[in-house]
């Protein structure tokens, strides 16, 4: 038999306090929820903490034109759109998408949302142009040419050549709505905003760096009253004192659950997991630079050594899933189902790297502790593969990663999610010119697959587009600048009393129609 929490001890002597004195029954308070989390993000900026750290929190702050429908049988993995911050738009003509704004809509602070706002977000001032503060941004919207307010209302988005995907670019990563008012007020001094103002259900409170963020409800939300009277994203590091504030009570939610802990938690009456497989795929990054990585051959038999299936296997009890390359059969009539899985072959290997002059240079493995789960058992048996090839691998497990300089850094962990359901969302986004892949890490750039690339983005016929999809694999399976995984499990335990249901994204969808509290309504 459980113990007793101390809460449910709470409550139970509520209950019979209430029952003695025979006190009418009165509805109980909106809650306050507490999310426990490995990591919270240094900003609230939208279009610059695009990660699993960051996203979770700002979805819930600031509101997209349109919405991705994840829970619909006609959304799925997101690819349905249904109206949110734009009641309405349409096609003028191949390379016009014009707007209808809902009226009525404020901000945080007040402002009412106009289309000056919706021109500002996406303005060479704050992510498109060459001398931006949110240089992230152009991964996604360098396409557009213009964006203009038509009247207070509406808004029209002029693209430099036809884009068969801009509805769902402004669904999507960096395409969150920010007041351009308070936004100025904030860069003065040409320092980026860490805090702007969004239309969301949910509001900045309070935040403590490396401690939590706490949001509280905006009851002037468009799309209802909030659920909750506040959200607090607490920052835990530790798998395990997460698990125990779960069930403690402490927390009424919580993330990266790993597979193993999965049955434990089940184990309870009250809290439950709630899993799904992310529409990311851990990857590992290459630095094309480094001496030894420098031959092609080094890094594609570095990919050979990798049993995927036994990672799998081992650490996410066959639950996660290994793609074939960089495409996702969310991609629809882009997704190639014929094409070959990555393959594992240990002789293979070893061939390339003789062919290449290997002598035995130390490969260095980077990964940070935490913030990736099951980075340092995923990283721990990927250096052992590598040795059993011949490769004198070494692993460095460190909080300081992303300040690793130059050559010091040879090969670390990242993600890829697929921002879209298309080629342009997942292998563009992330390897592109614009990209973490070839800006952040400066690791590898190829003329011939961005020249693909920028093709892609303003091709409109489906075999085309296909073609040229298919020819970008080959290049980035060919040069090997990093490889994938595997899709990872993502398991949440929570609360059962709450209903919330996961999304194939770190989005932590906290609007009223994905999150309901019996425990309040009873």
């Amino acid at each position: 038999m459980l113990a007793a929490t101390p809460r449910r001890l709470l409550a139970a002597f509520a209950a019979l306090t209430v029952s003695a004195i025979s006190l009418p029954a009165v509805a109980q308070q909106r809650p306050d929820i507490v999310i426990g989390v490995a990591d919270t993000p240094p900003t609230l900026e939208p279009a610059k903490e695009l990660s699993n750290v960051g996203t979770r929190v700002s979805y819930s702050v600031f509101d997209t034109l349109i919405r991705r429908d994840f829970l619909s049988a006609e959304g799925g993995s997101g690819a349905a759109l249904v109206p949110s911050l734009a009641e309405s738009w349409r096609r003028v003509d191949n390379l016009t998408l014009e707007m209808k704004l809902r009226p009525g809509v404020k901000f945080h602070n007040g402002a009412a949302l106009t289309a000056d706002d919706v021109v500002f977000t996406f303005s060479p001032e704050r992510m498109t142009g060459e001398k931006t503060l949110l240089p992230e941004g152009r991964a996604y919207f360098s396409i557009l040419d213009r964006v203009e307010a038509i009247d207070p209302l509406t808004v029209r988005f002029v693209t430099k050549a036809p884009d068969p995907l801009l509805e769902q670019r402004l669904s999507s990563w960096a395409s969150w709505i920010i007041n351009k008012a308070d936004w100025q007020a904030q860069a003065e001094g040409g320092k980026l905003p860490r805090f702007p103002v969004g239309t969301g259900p949910y509001k900045l409170d309070d935040y403590k760096a490396d401690q939590q963020i706490r949001l509280v409800a905006n009851d002037d939300y468009f799309g209802g009253k909030p659920t909750a009277s506040s959200v607090t994203f607490r920052e835990v590091p530790e798998p395990a004192a997460r698990i125990a504030g779960l069930v403690s009570g402490e927390f009424d939610i919580i993330t990266n659950v790993a597979p193993d802990q999965i049955a434990q938690i089940n184990g309870y009456g009250d809290i439950e997991t709630r899993s799904v497989v992310l529409a990311n795929s851990h990857v590992l990054v290459y630095n094309t630079k480094h001496p030894v990585l420098a031959d092609p051959r080094v890094r594609q038999a570095l990919n050979l050594a990798i049993d995927r299936n036994l990672l799998v296997q081992a650490l996410w009890d066959n639950k996660a899933i290994v793609p074939k390359s960089h495409q996702y059969p969310e991609f629809g009539a882009m997704f190639d189902a014929s094409r070959p899985g990555m393959e594992y072959n240990v002789e293979k290997a070893k061939a390339l790297l003789a062919a290449a002059g290997y002598k035995g240079e130390e490969i260095v493995y980077s990964t940070h502790p935490t913030y990736y789960l099951n980075a340092v058992p995923a990283a721990q048996v990927i250096v052992e593969m590598w040795k059993a090839a011949g490769i004198n691998a070494k692993l460095n497990v460190t909080e300081d990663l992303d300040n690793i300089k130059g050559n010091d850094l040879m090969v670390r962990n990242w993600s890829n999610s697929t921002r879209y359901p298309d080629p342009l969302g997942g292998l563009w986004v992330a390897w592109g010119p614009f990209g973490s892949a070839q800006k952040t890490f400066k690791s590898w750039a190829n003329a011939d697959f961005n020249d693909l690339g920028k093709k892609l983005e303003t091709t409109i016929d489906l075999a085309t587009r296909q073609k040229l999809a298919s020819s970008m694999l080959d290049i980035w399976e060919n040069d090997a600048p990093g490889t994938i995984l595997y899709q990872p499990l993502e398991t949440y335990g929570v609360r059962k009393s709450l209903k919330w249901q996961p999304y194939t994204f770190y989005y932590m969808d906290l609007r009223p129609y994905n999150l309901v509290d019996t425990a309040s309504s009873q």
